[in-house]
């Protein structure tokens, strides 16, 4: 039961401090209502350390076609780590660093190391980078692969397809690692596919393939009836689709008809012949590759009406596939001078000694990824050990980028993260390792069922982890979180916040991931448009912070550090932080304290709503290194200023543990504290105010001290310097 509000507080929790983010709104104040915080030291619900919980990310840099400064990507990638901007940025607070690895998105090979060697000497083949440092390694970039079969992903809409190229000497195929001769397995454990998006639901009867070396022995042609998710669905073979005993070539198979938008070509044996790049390397004769493909309709009189588009650009009819051969040749190449609608897929990644010199990382060890979906394990290794010889600290290491939007099967994920993993580890044992590193979802992942009836991805991957013994090689589980990405949102949606995140993250435990292994959100914003600098991102940004880590997560990374927290001029310096740049730092300097020290994450519950039910005000409590509670409350009501009582409670005993206290804004921006004499001798309370609208937050500027007296009414201000308001009350 709760104690009257002239308990008498315990002398060892006599100093609080409080945290707001707190948004004030001219309307008619709300009658109060309460913040609990259950303060039972048996309740601590997580703890994190803040250089290296929260944290930032950065990404490839791509050309700006309206600033003629940074046209070329390498020229914006080194205006943009100039240190005067970035003294700036780390102005917000943020720790540690996460290095964004965005070739994969765009089916592309990383050259993290310009300078290698190719499995080829003619300079094609499998590239490696170099391991030995020599020069700094200031810029890198992505090799667009021959061998590509889908069209478009969930990262990019530039290239195209070879398997509708219009060009039967292109061809696509697939990736030699998940072979048997790489794997160890058979190779129908990890059968490779094709789909072909028909865009519309068609007749069809008829495939013609003109299949390259390797061509699949063993292979089924099959279809997605009606209302079947193309992700998801449950593939039926035609009839007469299934092949035993191919021969390669070219091949024209007359089918049931069926009536489908998706058809899959599901490959199970291969014939281990070498494609056109010979037999020198053995990677050439694996695995599966089809030149062209062709789809429709044939009459009796033996006419074939192919339905598919076949062009060397984003108008061919849409393909995707299991996988790509990583294959490449120097004149792949792709560095972003050419100005076009997706400059991106062209940019500058960052290079390592750049990275790490600039000072962004503050001397923090940093996350790292390595290239997987379209690269080598010696490549993997390579760049680890160039990092080792470098000195430079490595906090830990993601594998691959978003393989779920590129639409890999787990096995397949899964067959590659064991070799990965294991050449990493040849380079360091202690190396922390982890992916799969999802793009942003809210609800679990699902697949294609397997012959279990298993359709959850993450839960797939980790049985396959679990079946080759090898499950502790997942040192943490990444993925991203963009609740609102390219949607425009309402201001109502700040409600749905804490949901969100609590929800998926129970989703991934929820789906067999071991409790010993940390969650990673390593990029994350709200990402409606233009929600940085308004007063929406900002909310967002606190309420998401809050909620991440009182639902179990270890470390979040703010995206992207910088391209959100400044609007820059023609000359890529900072003109005016966003509201987001503030949130981040009430966050970092404010709810919690710039120490390399364990914070405490108690739970806190509001019943702050408004008429509809939603809860409007959310609190986070931390517990200090000091002692000191830090409380971030965050007022999601749009029209009204919310009047709140906080109550400190020990569930296990019921007791109220700290003074009934009632905080609320004055019209005129001052915080009036109403307490009893029993209140705590000195109460700093860290706060902002946020102008409707503006593209950035404004502080008051007005700085008061109170004088002594018997009230306990008290009128503060905003440090300047130190954003922190503070409050002597009397003894």
């Amino acid at each position: 039961m709760r104690t009257q509000a002239t308990e008498t507080i315990s002398p060892a929790l006599s100093t609080l401090r409080w945290t707001s983010s707190i948004v004030l709104m001219i309307a008619l104040e709300a009658f109060g209502q309460t913040i609990t915080v259950d303060v039972s030291p048996s309740h601590v619900v997580n703890s994190f350390r803040p250089p290296y919980a929260l944290g930032a990310g950065v990404d490839r840099v791509a050309g700006d076609p309206t600033n003629a400064l940074f046209q070329v990507p390498a020229d914006a990638t080194e205006g943009l780590y100039r240190a005067s901007l970035v003294q700036r940025l780390l102005e917000a607070g943020w720790g540690t660093v996460t290095y964004r690895q965005n070739t994969e998105l765009f089916v592309q090979a990383w050259h993290w190391n310009p300078k290698g060697t190719w499995s080829d000497p003619a300079g094609r083949g499998y590239f490696t980078g170099n391991s030995t440092p020599t020069e700094m390694i200031r810029h890198s970039y992505g090799y667009a692969l021959p061998h590509r079969g889908v069209t478009r992903n969930g990262g990019t809409k530039d290239g195209f397809s070879r398997l509708d190229d219009g060009d039967p000497s292109t061809y696509w195929k697939s990736n030699p690692y998940l072979t048997k001769r790489f794997t160890g397995e058979d190779d129908a454990l990890h059968p490779q596919w094709v789909v072909i998006d028909l865009e519309g639901a068609q007749s069809v009867n008829a495939i013609r393939i003109i299949w390259a070396e390797p061509f699949a022995r063993s292979y089924a042609v099959q279809y997605l009836s009606a209302n079947n998710d193309p992700l998801t669905g449950q593939w039926r073979s035609f009839g007469h689709g299934i092949v035993k005993n191919s021969k390669g070539g070219t091949v024209r198979l007359r089918l049931v008809p069926a009536t489908t938008r998706f058809v899959r070509v599901l490959m199970s044996k291969s014939s281990n012949t070498c494609d056109t790049h010979g037999k020198s390397d053995h990677r050439n004769c694996v695995g599966y590759a089809i030149r062209e493909i062709y789809i429709g309709t044939l009459d009796g009189d033996g006419n074939f009406k192919d339905l598919l588009r076949h062009s060397a650009d984003q108008h061919q009819t849409p393909t995707y596939c299991s996988s790509v051969d990583p294959w490449h040749e120097g004149s792949d190449l792709w560095m972003g001078i050419k100005l076009g609608s997706d400059d991106k897929g062209s940019g500058d990644q960052a290079g390592m000694d750049l990275f790490y010199t600039s000072g962004i990382t503050r001397g923090l060890p940093a996350m790292i990824p390595v290239a997987m979906l379209y690269s080598t394990p010696e490549d993997a290794a390579a760049q680890m050990t160039y990092l080792k010889k470098r000195g430079y600290p490595v906090s830990y290491v993601e594998l691959g980028e978003e393989p779920d939007g590129q639409l890999m099967q787990p096995e397949d994920y899964g067959a590659l993260y064991l070799q990965w993993t294991r050449a990493l580890h040849r380079v360091d044992p202690n190396l922390k390792l982890g992916g799969p590193v999802f793009q942003g979802v809210d609800e679990d992942i699902a697949v294609w069922p397997d012959s279990r009836g298993r359709t959850s991805w993450l839960g797939r991957f980790l049985d396959y982890l679990r079946d080759h013994g090898r499950l502790g090689d997942l040192s943490f589980m990444s993925f991203e979180h963009y609740p609102f990405l390219n949607s425009t949102v309402k201001w109502a949606d700040l409600y749905s916040e804490p949901g969100l995140i609590g929800h998926i993250m129970e989703v991934w435990r929820s789906d067999g991931l071991p409790s010993t292994v940390p969650m990673f959100d390593t990029e994350t914003n709200s990402y409606s448009m233009g929600d940085a600098p308004a007063m929406f991102g900002a909310i967002w940004l606190a309420d998401y912070i809050g909620s991440f880590f009182a639902a179990g997560g270890k470390a979040t990374y703010y995206f992207d550090y910088f391209g959100d927290l400044f609007s820059l001029d023609q000359k890529y310096q900072p003109k005016q932080p966003t509201a987001q740049f503030v949130a981040a730092q009430l966050i970092t300097q404010g709810w919690a304290q710039t120490v390399d020290a364990e914070h405490r994450v108690f739970r806190a519950t509001s019943d702050v709503t408004d008429s509809e039910g939603h809860v409007v005000v959310t609190a986070y409590a931390l517990l200090g290194p000091d002692g000191q509670w830090s409380i971030m409350l965050v007022n999601k009501d749009y029209d009204n200023r919310r009047e709140v009582h906080l109550s400190f409670v020990d569930s296990d005993t019921g007791d109220e543990r700290f003074l009934a206290t009632t905080w609320r804004w004055l019209p005129s921006g001052r915080i009036n504290i109403r307490s009893t004499r029993t209140a705590p001798r000195k109460l700093t309370v860290i706060s902002q105010l946020w102008s409707r609208w503006q593209p950035a937050v404004q502080g008051l500027a007005t700085y008061y001290r109170q004088h002594p007296s018997q009230s306990c009414e008290a009128t503060c201000r905003i440090n300047d310097k130190s954003r922190e308001w503070v409050l002597a009350l009397p003894a």
